[in-house]
């Protein structure tokens, strides 16, 4: 290994640690104490909790005008399509239950994303007799079913007199994952207030995934301000955090690692208030997010209030399509990252998928479409080196001669450089270019939907670690499992390097230890990371391996010993340029301020 390659190599191992230690789900402020849920533009009464053991007939005399459909049964009614089955009830006229049909838990049982169990939705608003009504409070009668072009849309109506009713209609397509939810209060403008109907949502994450610690790691609630500023909130253990939502919010996204529950509003919440926490010993629970969002009332006593939840996957092809930047609930990376991703990593897996059925071969393809793509960048850090493997016995000729004078040698060494064509940095550049790679696969794989719950080899599933042996103790760091493609990743890469030092003798020290240091760091790092991630990269070494090996074949250092020879001959009276200079430039003014510092000293 070139001291520019291993160099490289540890600026990636630091930027890599640094972007997973700064760039992680933001940390969240210390607990705050809570207080009653204030919402902007809306009253600042808490919305209590009506006790389910109250009779109907005392709730109905407390309701005033609308204890007249506070009176009646629960009945259930289903919407359906090939992705979803809802369950929605008569009482509050609301979603009870949301089965995603095609997928499976962690431990093969069906995937319900939301159920009144661990999720609860209401909706409250206020009289002019100063009252606080909750749609739960209240019975709705259902009215038949209809079906037009594979719509599914059924209305429930709860009726107060002649002309004053309140509706709520739910509407499902053929596919998707969406569902629309129209609120209407008709002619009922006299009896409520003006305030903000306040629309709460507790949603008690469950376990889906195998890995609980990843499966909270990758959970946030999520939303988007109509500004289109986005934010988050990831919760500590024990700690609750609070954010007041002051501006206008487009969508608020209760999001798992591979599903989310959401809201998205046509129009917009005017505020609200959102909380995430949850108990680290509670092995059963994700994380537990707490939404309270604003309804303009003018919305609902209008045309009626138009929103959509969507319960689905966060799959890429699906977000995408929906508005407001919802694609944002994917985990893809900041900046170019997430660009690399979106324009590159994922079209070219999906275009795989369409031909292959083993995402093990997928993600071996994968590796060679991305290697071959950046077959060029390493040829030329090859070369570069094979520069420098030709010019070390006269860089060590020059370390001789000005033995213990680092300011002459590094001169002289500069000037060998300009004179014979070569820029000492050009092996770095290509590494530092196929750095948005690497990061962007680092946020790909985790997050990638696609490879839950598909096997390849001894994995069970490349969405998680592969568990090859389980330790009776906890390394720190490293876990107590043994990962084999973490271990196999490791190996090629201390073989890779072992096979580069025997070549490179150049390389000695410091720098050589180091070279065999970072593979061992990143063992504790990926062991705990997707299988799918530690496959990808296990192959990518055997394939960088064989690269090398070919381009070895094509590279002949004679010739580029004539050519700078020739070049030394050609350049011998010219003037250093660009890079160059100005680094000749900064060395001669730093030997300048040393001897002018010796000098004071002495007087």
């Amino acid at each position: 290994m070139e001291k520019n390659q291993a160099v490289g190599l540890v600026i990636i191992s630091v930027l890599l640690i640094v972007y997973m230690t700064f760039f992680a789900p933001k940390e969240p402020p210390k607990p705050v104490q809570e207080k009653p849920t204030t919402t902007a533009g809306a009253s600042s009464t808490t919305i209590a909790a009506t006790p389910a053991n109250i009779p109907d007939s005392v709730r109905a005399q407390a309701l005033g005008e609308f204890g007249t459909v506070a009176v009646g049964t629960a009945e259930e009614a289903h919407l359906e399509n090939k992705n979803l089955r809802v369950t929605l009830s008569t009482k509050g006229g609301k979603v009870e239950e949301v089965l995603l049909k095609n997928y499976k838990t962690w431990d093969k049982k069906p995937l319900v994303l939301f159920d009144k169990q661990s999720s609860q939705t209401d909706i409250s608003f206020q009289t002019n007799s100063g009252k606080t009504v909750k749609l739960s409070d209240l019975y709705f009668k259902a009215l038949p079913v209809s079906n037009q072009n594979g719509t599914q849309a059924i209305t429930y109506r709860a009726e107060l007199g002649a002309g004053q009713s309140i509706d709520q209609t739910y509407a499902l397509t053929l596919d998707g994952f969406t569902l629309d939810y129209k609120l209407s209060f008709k002619g009922l403008n006299q009896l409520l207030t003006d305030k903000p109907l306040i629309l709460s949502w507790n949603d008690r994450l469950k376990k889906t995934e195998f890995d609980l610690k990843q499966n909270r790691d990758h959970s946030r609630l999520n939303l988007m301000t109509a500004e289109e500023d986005f934010d988050y909130l990831v919760g500590k253990p024990e700690q609750a955090e609070i954010k007041k939502l002051e501006t206008p919010v487009k969508w608020v996204s209760n999001k798992q690692n591979f599903f989310s529950a959401a809201i998205i509003a046509k129009n917009t919440f005017s505020g609200g208030e959102v909380k995430a926490s949850f108990n680290q010993a509670d092995t059963t629970e994700v994380k537990t997010f707490a939404t309270t969002l604003a309804i303009p009332a003018k919305d609902v006593l209008g045309s009626g209030g138009e929103f959509t939840y969507f319960f689905g996957p966060n799959d890429y092809t699906v977000l995408k399509k929906l508005p407001f930047n919802f694609e944002r609930n994917l985990e893809l990376g900041w900046g170019i990252f997430a660009y690399v991703n979106k324009f590159l990593i994922i079209p070219v897996f999906h275009f795989l998928q369409k031909f292959i059925s083993s995402y093990g071969i997928i993600i071996v393809l994968l590796v060679l479409f991305i290697k071959t793509l950046l077959l060029p960048l390493t040829y030329k850090s090859y070369l570069s080196m094979a520069k420098m493997r030709v010019l070390k016995p006269e860089i060590d000729a020059i370390k001789e001669k000005h033995d213990g004078d680092m300011q002459k040698t590094q001169s002289e060494t500069m000037k060998l450089y300009s004179e014979v064509g070569v820029n000492p940095m050009s092996g770095c550049i290509p590494v530092v270019l196929s750095i948005p790679v690497l990061f962007a696969l680092f946020n790909f794989f985790p997050n990638s939907i696609e490879l839950r719950q598909e096997p390849f080899l001894w994995a069970r599933d490349l969405s998680t670690y592969d568990v090859f042996a389980r330790l009776p103790f906890t390394i720190p760091f490293y876990g107590n499992h043994v990962s084999m493609f973490t271990l196999l990743m490791t190996a090629s890469t201390i073989l890779y390097t072992w096979s580069n030092n025997q070549v490179n003798t150049s390389i000695q020290g410091p720098m050589k230890f180091y070279s065999y240091l970072m593979p061992l760091v990143f063992l504790f790092v990926v062991n705990s990371l997707p299988a799918g991630l530690s496959f990808y990269y296990f192959v990518a070494n055997i394939i960088t391996f064989g690269q090398q090996e070919l381009i070895k074949r094509f590279v002949d250092e004679d010739k580029i010993r004539a050519k700078l020879i020739a070049n030394k001959e050609k350049n011998k009276n010219k003037q250093p340029g660009g890079f160059q200079k100005r680094l000749q430039d900064a060395m001669k003014a730093a030997s300048e301020r040393e001897a002018q510092q010796k000098k004071s000293s002495k007087k």
